[in-house]
C-alpha cells in the first residue's frame, strides 16, 4: 500500500526540496573525459520531503518503488534508492556537519531508465533539503561534486559530473555550458524560436552501465597511447586516426563532439545547432557505437516531423530517450507525429512503447517545489 507523506511524517514534513533530471543536447559522452557539455533542465523533478527521525534509525520510503528503507545511524544502507540518499548523507558528515538520523520521502516525475538522470536528480534534491533542514553551508557547485561522489562511492556508478552540475545549476530555458575540468559554466539561450522535443524509446537501458565502463576504458588507453591527460587535450583531431580500432573511434568521438558543444556555445542559428545535433547521433552510433536500432528510429522519425531541426540521443545509450531542437509552436504536433511513426515502424503487437516526455502534456499537475 502506497504511503503518503502525512503518513510517513505524522503530519508535515519540516522541509521539501526538489532537483530536474536533465537532456543532454551536446556533448555525450566528453564529462569523463574532461571536455565539455551543453545539457539543459527537464520539467519533471524529484521532490524530496524531510524531517529529523525522532529515533535512531534514518527511515527513507519511496512511493514510485513503493519500498521502505530502514536502518541504525552506524549502519548502511541496502543497495537500491537508499544507496544514493546514504551517500549524500556520509558525505555531508565527512565535511564536518553533523547529520542526525533522518525520515525521507522521495517521490519523482522522472522516468528511471531513460536517460534524464533521475539518479542526479535524487541527489541533488536529497542534498538541498538537507541544506535547508540542517542550516550548513553549501554553494551549488560543490553540491554537485558531493552529488557525483555518492553516486560513485555508494551506488558505485562511475559517473562524470555532467548530471550532478545540471541538476544542481541549469534550468528549463537555458542551456548550460560545463567545462569538465575547471567546472567552469555558464547560462546561454537556446537557438531563437525554439523548443525541445524528449521521447523516451520504451527501451531500457540494460547494457549501458556495462558498456559505459567498457567505453571510458577505451578513452582512457587511447589517452595513454596519444600522449595526453584526457582527450579534451588533443589539439589536432587528424592525430586521432593513428590509434588502432576501436580506440580510433571512440576517440574520434570524443574529440569532435567537444568541437560541436564549443562551436554551439558560442551562439549558432536554429539551422547548424539541428545539424550538429544530427552529426553527434551519427558519431555517437557509429564510432562510439552506444546507438540502437531503436533509437535510430526514433531519431529518423524525429527528423521527418514537421518542424524539426535535428535529433539525437540523449544519456549513456543502449536504450533510454532521444531529443529534438523543433521551431517554436510546432512540439506538440511534431511530437505526436514522431511518435505515431515510431510505433508504426515496430507494428502492432510489439512491446516497444514509446512516450512523450517533453512536451509535458498540459493537463499535468505538477506539485513539485524547489527549495
Amino acid at each position: 500500500m502506497t504511503i503518503t507523506t502525512d503518513t510517513f511524517f505524522g503530519g508535515a514534513p519540516e522541509v521539501n526540496a526538489s532537483a530536474p533530471g536533465r537532456v543532454n543536447l551536446l556533448g555525450e559522452h566528453t564529462d569523463y573525459n574532461d571536455g565539455f557539455m551543453l545539457p539543459v533542465a527537464t520539467p519533471q523533478r524529484t521532490l524530496v520531503a524531510m524531517s529529523h527521525s525522532g529515533d535512531d534509525h534514518f527511515h527513507f520510503y519511496s512511493p514510485n518503488f513503493d519500498a521502505t528503507v530502514t536502518f541504525a545511524k552506524d549502519s548502511s544502507a541496502p543497495q537500491g534508492f537508499g544507496s544514493y540518499i546514504e551517500g549524500c548523507i556520509r558525505l555531508v558528515q565527512a565535511e564536518g556537519i553533523e547529520v542526525p538520523p533522518l525520515r525521507v520521502y522521495v517521490e519523482t516525475d522522472l522516468p528511471v531508465g531513460s536517460g534524464l538522470s533521475s539518479s542526479a536528480a535524487l541527489e541533488v534534491a536529497t542534498l538541498r533539503a538537507m541544506r535547508a533542514l540542517l542550516g550548513f553551508e553549501l554553494d551549488d557547485v560543490k553540491l554537485a561534486r558531493i552529488a557525483q561522489r555518492a553516486e560513485i562511492e555508494y551506488a558505485h556508478v562511475n559517473c562524470g559530473i555532467m548530471d550532478q552540475m545540471a541538476s544542481s545549476l541549469a534550468d528549463e530555458t537555458n542551456m548550460l555550458f560545463i567545462d569538465a575540468r575547471t567546472l567552469e559554466h555558464h547560462l546561454s539561450a537556446l537557438p531563437p524560436d525554439t523548443e525541445l522535443i524528449v521521447i523516451d524509446s520504451g527501451v531500457a537501458r540494460t547494457l549501458a552501465a556495462s558498456k559505459y565502463n567498457e567505453r571510458r576504458a577505451e578513452c582512457e588507453e587511447a589517452s595513454r597511447i596519444l600522449g595526453v591527460t584526457a582527450l579534451r587535450d588533443v589539439v589536432d583531431p587528424a592525430s586521432v586516426e593513428t590509434l588502432p580500432s576501436p580506440l580510433r573511434e571512440r576517440a574520434r568521438h570524443v574529440v569532435h563532439e567537444n568541437l560541436r558543444v564549443l562551436e554551439a556555445a558560442k551562439g549558432v542559428d536554429a539551422e547548424r545547432f539541428g545539424e550538429l545535433m544530427n552529426a553527434s547521433h551519427a558519431s555517437l552510433r557509429d564510432d562510439y557505437e552506444v546507438s540502437i536500432r531503436a533509437l535510430d528510429v526514433l531519431c529518423d522519425a524525429l527528423r521527418a516531423a514537421p518542424g524539426v531541426l535535428g535529433a539525437r540521443l540523449t544519456g549513456a545509450g543502449f536504450g533510454g530517450a532521444c531529443v529534438a531542437l523543433c521551431r517554436k509552436g510546432q512540439a506538440q504536433e511534431a511530437a505526436a507525429t514522431a511518435l505515431a511513426a515510431y510505433h508504426d515502424h515496430h507494428g502492432p503487437g510489439n512491446d516497444v512503447q514509446g512516450r512523450i516526455l517533453i512536451p509535458v502534456p498540459t493537463d499535468r499537475k505538477d506539485k513539485n517545489e524547489s527549495v
